[in-house]
C-alpha cells in the first residue's frame, strides 16, 4: 500500500483493523482527543508525515496538453508556414528569425498558461469538498485535502465523507456507499456496533463495517462524528483508484468489436482522434468565451487564407517568392496570436482576486456570467444577517415573556440579564412594552459615559412621556423590573428541557482559552445558550440527570421541524421533543402549557398564540415553536416509526424569539446592487413578518408598503404557499416579482429562477442545503455557502462564498464586471491593430516596383515584432486594469451578446481604419511626396537593400515606428471605451489634470507602453539588424510624420468617443449621458423608497440611471419616504 502513488512517507497502520477497535483504542493509537481534536500545529506536522488527503494523480494540469495547445495555435501554424517558405527560398536570416519567434512564442505562451493553470488548480482545490474538523475545541471548515489521521470530523446530511472514519457518534446516520459497494441502498451506521466476536476480520465486507464511514460516500440522512483513520490512497476508495485506469468517454467511442461489430474499432478510434484534435485546437474544452475566441482565431485564419488569395490575384497568380512572402505577411497581420493567452491570464487574475474577496470560482464560465446578473435571490440567515443568533425573548404560557437584555456575546450564557414580565394582552400593550424597552436602551446608551445639561422643560417632557408609557404597560400587563435571574418553574423547566435536548449544538467553556465555544447551527446554538443561562444545557441533562436519547428526526425543509426522542430518567417515560416553524407546529398541537396551566387549544387560544408570535415577529425576531408529548409506544432507531405518527398530539410549551442582527455591510451592498441595476430578493424559511422586518432593516423593501399602489404592494411579500399556488401565467402577469418570499421551499426557489428568466432576467441564487442543489443547478449563477453549506450544494454551484456573506456576492459581481470590461478592452486593442495592419498591407498591394511586384509597406519581420512585442504586453496590461468608477453604476450587460457588442465591432473598424490610413498616408507622403513616387520604389526591395531601395527602407522605418506607437497609445486610450483618456474618472477631484496619474496607476501597462515605445529606436538604428532583418534603415526627418500621426490618431479616437457620448450611440445603460431619459419607475432598494430611476448616488455624488428590465418597473408608485 505504501507504493500506491502516495507521497506520504508514513504508513497508516493499526494493531488491528480499525472497525475492530473501540473508540478509545482508536483515539489512543492516533493520539487524539474526541473532545478537543488535534491542535493546528499537530495537524500540520501530521500532514507533512502522511501527505495530503487526495488520490494519486488527482487533478493537476498536464504539461504536454498545454504545450500541444500552444503549438496548435492558429498563429503558430501561419508562422510555421512562413518559416518553411523562407527556408524554401533560401532566406535563412528571415527563416532563422521566424524560427526564433516561434520558439519564443511557444515558450512564453507555454510557461504563462502552465503557471496560470497551476494557479487555477490551486484555487479549485479551495472549493473542493470540505470537512468540518475539530481543532483545539473548535469546529472549523477546511478543504478535504488538509484532513489528517486523528482528526475529529463532523458529518451532516449532504456532506461528502472526507476520509475513512471510525464513528463514535451516529444519530440516524445513513451513507450512500454505492461508489464502493455498488449497492444503491444507503447503509445505516451504528457507532457502538461490536465486532469483537468476529474470528476472521476479512469476512466482514466494507459495506458491513457499519461503525465506519468511508471516503467519497455521501451522507444521505442523519448526523455523526468520527475519527479519521485513513486518508488519501490508504482509504478504501484509494485502493480502488490504484487498481483502475481510464475515464468516461462519449458514445460510439468504444473499440470493442464484440459489442458493436467489426467496424467499431475503426469508427471508435477515428472519433477519439477527432475529439482529441478538436480539444487540442481549443474548440471543445474551456469556457464558452474561450471556445468562442478559439473559433474566432480559426475564422481569422480562414480570413488570412482569403487575403493570401487576394494577394495572389493582384499579382495575376504569378506566385514568386516575394509574392508568397507578402501573402504570408498579410496572414500574420490579421491573427491576434496572444488572444487566448491574454484571456487565460485575465481569468486567472480575476479568479485570484475573487479568492481574496472571499469568493471561490468552481466554474470558469461563472466569471463571464457574473457581470450579467440582474437578480440576486439570497437566503437571509447567515448571508444577509450575521448568523450569530441570540434568544432575545421566550413566551411561555402561564409564565410570561422572558427577555434577554445586554447580551453582547452570542456564545456566552453568563453575559446579559434575563427579565420576566407578563405577556402583553393586546397589541397596544405590546407596543407600549417595546417603547419602554427602547427608551431604556436609549437612556443607557446616552448616559453610558457622558452626561449633558438638559433643559428643565425637556427633562420634564421626557419624564412625563416615560411615565405615560410605564402606566400603560403597568395597567395592561403588570409592569415588573426584576433584575435577578427568574425562578425556574415547571413551565420554564419543560421549555428548557425541550430546547436543550431537541438540539444538536454544543456549548462549552474552554478553560485554556478562557472563552465560551460553540458548535452547530446558529439557531440551535442560540437555544442551547439560553438553556445554559438556567444551567440546563444538554450535556448536563444527559450526563448528570440521565436523559438518554432514543431516536431523532432531523430537520426537514419540507416540514420545517425537528424532533428528538428521549427517555425520562425519573418517570422512565418516552418523551418526544419537537421544535420548528410556528404554523407547522401549532397544527400538530392539541394542548398548550404544562401543569395547572395546561389547556386545550381552542380557536381563541390559537389566535392568542398567533398574536404572541406576530408581536415577536414584528420585532424582527425569528420565532420557533417548542412542543413535546409523552409516548406510550417504544420509539428508537430500529422501530422506524413514521414521522407523522411521532409528531402528533403535541403540547405547545412556548415560543422562542431569536434575533439575528443584519450584517453591517448588507445595507450598503443592497444599495450598491440598486445602483448597478440589480434587484435583490430574499428567499427565506422564516415567518413572513420576521422576513419583512429584516428586509426593511437592510433596505430590500420600503418600511411603509402602504404608500405603494395596491397591486404592487400585494406583490412585494409572498409566502411560498401563495407563490407556488400561482400558475406561470399569473406570475408573469404580476407587475413585479416578489422581493420577499417567506417559508420558502426548495422548489419555490426553482420557480422563482424560471420566473426571472421568463422576464429576460439573469439570476444568481444562493443555497446551502442538499435540497438547494436543484435550484443552484437551474440558476444562471449558483452560489453555495462555504461555511455552512453542504458538499452537495457546493458541488452543484458555480461559485462558493467562504464567508457566507451577501456583500461577497456583490464583490463577485463587481469583479465579474471588471473582468468582462477588461476582456472587451484587450480584444478591442488586439483586433484594432490587426485591422490597421491588414488595411495597410492590402492597400500596399498598389505599390509596385519596376518589376511589377508589390512593395511591402511593412516587412514580415516588422509585423512579427509588432505583434509579438508591441501588442501582447499592453494587452496583458489591459487585462489587469482595475474596475472603473462606474462599473457598479450601470445596468448589467446583455449575456446574449457577450463581449462582441456592436460598440466593440464599430470601434474596431473605426480605430483600425484610422490606424491603417495614418500609416498608409505616412508611407505615401515619404515615397510620393518627398521622393519620386514609383521611381523611388526601387527593385527587389522586399529581399535586400541597395541604393534604389533607400526611400522604401526609410518609409518602412517611419511606418514601423508609427504603427508601434499607435498600437501602444491605443492601449492607454482603451483604458476606457467611452471616456476620454484625459478624464477617465469624472468623479475624481484630487487632480486637475489626472492624465499622468491615471496612466501610471496600472504600472504593468505603463511600462509595457513606455518600454515598447523606446524599443523602436534600437530596432531602427542598430546596423545590420535594421537593414538585414527588418528591411528598413536609420531615419532623420522621417520621424516627423510618425509623430504627427500619433496626435492625429489620438485626436481621432477622442473625437469618436465624444460622438458616442454626445449622441448616445452604443450606450447600453452606461452613465455618460449628460441628461437621462426617464425609463419608468423602479425600486430603489437600500434607499427605503420607491422613486424614479434617476437618482443621485451618495457614494459617487453623481446622477446614475439604473433602468430595470421588462415588467419590473411597471406600475410602481413614486413616494418620498424618509426614514
Amino acid at each position: 500500500m505504501a507504493a500506491a502513488s502516495s507521497k506520504s512517507s508514513r504508513l497508516q497502520e493499526y494493531s488491528k483493523l480499525p472497525f475492530l477497535l473501540s473508540v478509545d483504542e482508536t483515539a489512543g493509537e492516533l493520539s487524539t482527543n474526541v473532545e478537543c481534536g488535534l491542535s493546528p500545529a499537530t495537524a500540520k506536522t501530521l500532514e507533512g508525515e502522511y501527505g495530503q488527503n487526495k488520490l494519486a494523480g488527482q487533478g493537476g494540469v498536464k504539461w504536454y496538453t498545454v504545450l500541444m495547445k500552444q503549438i496548435s495555435n492558429a498563429m503558430i501554424l501561419v508562422l510555421v508556414l512562413a518559416m518553411a517558405l523562407s527556408y524554401g527560398i533560401t532566406d535563412f536570416i528571415e527563416g532563422g528569425v521566424i524560427t526564433a519567434v516561434i520558439v519564443l512564442n511557444v515558450c512564453i505562451g507555454f510557461f504563462q498558461e502552465y503557471r496560470a493553470e497551476q494557479k487555477m488548480d490551486a484555487l479549485r482545490s479551495l472549493s473542493s469538498p470540505s470537512a468540518s474538523v475539530l481543532r483545539d475545541g473548535d469546529f472549523n471548515t477546511i478543504p478535504s485535502p488538509e484532513v489528517v489521521p486523528g482528526d475529529i470530523v463532523q458529518l451532516k446530511t449532504g456532506d461528502t465523507v472526507p476520509a475513512d472514519l471510525r464513528l463514535y457518534e451516529a444519530m440516524n446516520l445513513e451513507c450512500d456507499e454505492s461508489i464502493l459497494t455498488g449497492e444503491t441502498v444507503p447503509v445505516a451506521k451504528e457507532s457502538d456496533h461490536d465486532f469483537s466476536d468476529v474470528n476472521d476480520p476479512l469476512t466482514v465486507g466494507v459495506g458491513d463495517r457499519i461503525n465506519c464511514a468511508y471516503s467519497s460516500s455521501i451522507v444521505t440522512k442523519g448526523r455523526g462524528r468520527g475519527i479519521v483513520i485513513y486518508t488519501g490512497m490508504f482509504t478504501e476508495v484509494g485502493k480502488i483508484a490504484s487498481s483502475m485506469q481510464g475515464k468516461d468517454r462519449k458514445a460510439n467511442r468504444s473499440l470493442s468489436h464484440k459489442k458493436h461489430g467489426p467496424l467499431q474499432p475503426v469508427k471508435g478510434a477515428t472519433l477519439r482522434v477527432w475529439d482529441r484534435f478538436l480539444a487540442i485546437l481549443g474548440l471543445t474544452e474551456g469556457t464558452p468565451l474561450q471556445i468562442k475566441l478559439s473559433k474566432l482565431a480559426y475564422v481569422l485564419l480562414l480570413c488570412a487564407l482569403i487575403l493570401a488569395i487576394i494577394v495572389f490575384g493582384v499579382n495575376r497568380f504569378n506566385v514568386t517568392n516575394e509574392v508568397a512572402i507578402y501573402a504570408i505577411s498579410t496572414g500574420i497581420a490579421i491573427i491576434p496570436e496572444s488572444l487566448i493567452a491574454v484571456l487565460t491570464l485575465t481569468m486567472v487574475v480575476g479568479t485570484a482576486a475573487m479568492a481574496r474577496r472571499k469568493v471561490l470560482i468552481r466554474q470558469l464560465s461563472a466569471l463571464e456570467a457574473l457581470g450579467g446578473v440582474t437578480h440576486i435571490c439570497s437566503d437571509k440567515t447567515g448571508t444577509l444577517t450575521q448568523g450569530k443568533m441570540v434568544t432575545r425573548k421566550a413566551w411561555i404560557p402561564g409564565a410570561g415573556i422572558y427577555t434577554v437584555n445586554d447580551s453582547d456575546e452570542a456564545a456566552n450564557p453568563t453575559r446579559g440579564r434575563v427579565n420576566l414580565r407578563p405577556a402583553p394582552r393586546s397589541e397596544e400593550a405590546g407596543q407600549a412594552q417595546l417603547e419602554r424597552e427602547k427608551a431604556d436602551r436609549d437612556q443607557k446608551r446616552s448616559v453610558a459615559a457622558l452626561k449633558f445639561d438638559v433643559p428643565d422643560d425637556k427633562k420634564q417632557r421626557d419624564q412625563e412621556k416615560l411615565r405615560a408609557v410605564k402606566e400603560i404597560d403597568a395597567d395592561s400587563i403588570g409592569y415588573e423590573s426584576d433584575e435577578s435571574l427568574p425562578e425556574t418553574g415547571p413551565e420554564l423547566r419543560a421549555f428548557l428541557e425541550s430546547i436543550a435536548l431537541c438540539n444538536l449544538a454544543t456549548v462549552r467553556f474552554d478553560e485554556a482559552k478562557s472563552e465560551w465555544q460553540t458548535t452547530g447551527d446558529p439557531t440551535e446554538v442560540a437555544l442551547q445558550v439560553f438553556a445554559h443561562r438556567f444551567d440546563s444545557g444538554k450535556k448536563k441533562l444527559e450526563t448528570e440527570q440521565g436523559w438518554k436519547q432514543l431516536s431523532e428526526y432531523p430537520f426537514d425543509s419540507s416540514v420545517k421541524r425537528m424532533s428528538a426522542v428521549y427517555k425520562d430518567p425519573t418517570s422512565k417515560e418516552t418523551l418526544i421533543f419537537t421544535k420548528g416553524a410556528v404554523e407547522r407546529i401549532i397544527d400538530l398541537c392539541t394542548h398548550f402549557g404544562v401543569g395547572k396551566h395546561r389547556a386545550e387549544i381552542t380557536e381563541p387560544a390559537k389566535q392568542e398564540i398567533l398574536s404572541q408570535m406576530s408581536m415577536l415577529a414584528d420585532q424582527g425576531l425569528r420565532v420557533l415553536a417548542v412542543a413535546r408529548r409523552t409516548s406510550d409506544t417504544e420509539i428508537n432507531e430500529k422501530t422506524d416509526t413514521p414521522r407523522d405518527e411521532v409528531e402528533a398530539n403535541l403540547t405547545l410549551l412556548g415560543l422562542a424569539g431569536l434575533y439575528d442582527p443584519p450584517r453591517l455591510e448588507t445595507k450598503d451592498a443592497v444599495k450598491e446592487c440598486t445602483n448597478a441595476g440589480i434587484r435583490v430578493s430574499m428567499l427565506t424559511g422564516d415567518h413572513p413578518q420576521t422576513a419583512s422586518a429584516i428586509a426593511k432593516e437592510v433596505g430590500i423593501i420600503p418600511r411603509n408598503l402602504g404608500t405603494l399602489a395596491p397591486d404592487v404592494a400585494a406583490c412585494i411579500v409572498k409566502t411560498a404557499t401563495q407563490f407556488d399556488g400561482m400558475t406561470d401565467e399569473e406570475i408573469d402577469a404580476m407587475p413585479a416579482l416578489p422581493l420577499v418570499i417567506a417559508r420558502c421551499a426548495p422548489e419555490t426557489k426553482t420557480r422563482m429562477i424560471k420566473a426571472i428568466n421568463r422576464r429576460n432576467g439573469f439570476a444568481a441564487m444562493t443555497g446551502d442545503g442538499v435540497n438547494d442543489a436543484p435550484s443552484l443547478k437551474v440558476a444562471n449563477v449558483g452560489i453555495a455557502m462555504g461555511l455552512n453549506g453542504s458538499d452537495v450544494a457546493k458541488g452543484a454551484s458555480d461559485i462558493v462564498l467562504t464567508d457566507d456573506n451577501f456583500a461577497s456576492i456583490v464583490n463577485a459581481i463587481e469583479e465579474g464586471r471588471r473582468m468582462f470590461d477588461n476582456i472587451q478592452k484587450f480584444i478591442l486593442h488586439l483586433l484594432t491593430s490587426n485591422v490597421g495592419e491588414v488595411i495597410l498591407l492590402i492597400c500596399g498591394l498598389g505599390f509596385q516596383d519596376k518589376s511589377g511586384f508589390s512593395v511591402f509597406p511593412l516587412s514580415p519581420l516588422q509585423i512579427l515584432w509588432i505583434n509579438m512585442l508591441t501588442s501582447s504586453f499592453p494587452a496583458f496590461g489591459l487585462g489587469r486594469e482595475k474596475a472603473s468608477s462606474e462599473v457598479m453604476t450601470r445596468k448589467p450587460h446583455d449575456t446574449k451578446k457577450g463581449v462582441f457588442t456592436w460598440q466593440i465591432i464599430a470601434d474596431m473598424m473605426v480605430y483600425g481604419t484610422l490606424m491603417g490610413m495614418c500609416t498608409l498616408l505616412t508611407f505615401v507622403a515619404i515615397v510620393y511626396g518627398a521622393a519620386n513616387g514609383n521611381e523611388s520604389l526601387g527593385t527587389d526591395c522586399n529581399k535586400r537593400y541597395d541604393a534604389s531601395c533607400d526611400v522604401v527602407f526609410r518609409a518602412r522605418a517611419s511606418v514601423f515606428a508609427e504603427l508601434t506607437w499607435l498600437i501602444l497609445i491605443s492601449a492607454w486610450e482603451f483604458k476606457s471605451i467611452r471616456r476620454s483618456v484625459f478624464r477617465l474618472d469624472p468623479t475624481q477631484t484630487e487632480h486637475n489634470f489626472p492624465f499622468f496619474h491615471d496612466i501610471y496607476e496600472n504600472k504593468f501597462l505603463f511600462w509595457a507602453v513606455v518600454i515598447g515605445a523606446l524599443s523602436v529606436f534600437p530596432a531602427v538604428y542598430i546596423p545590420g539588424l535594421s537593414t538585414s532583418v527588418f528591411k528598413h534603415k536609420a531615419i532623420t526627418w522621417e520621424w516627423a510624420p510618425a509623430i504627427i500621426a500619433v496626435f492625429i490618431f489620438v485626436a481621432g479616437i477622442e473625437l469618436w468617443k465624444l460622438v458616442k457620448r454626445s449622441t448616445g450611440w452604443f450606450n447600453d445603460g452606461e452613465s455618460d449621458r449628460s441628461t437621462s431619459r426617464e425609463s419608468g419607475l423602479s425600486l430603489r432598494q437600500g434607499f427605503f423608497s420607491f422613486a424614479k430611476t434617476l437618482t443621485r448616488s451618495s457614494s459617487m455624488n453623481k446622477e446614475v440611471d439604473t433602468p430595470m428590465r421588462s415588467k419590473e418597473g411597471v406600475g410602481l408608485q413614486r413616494t418620498e419616504e424618509t426614514v
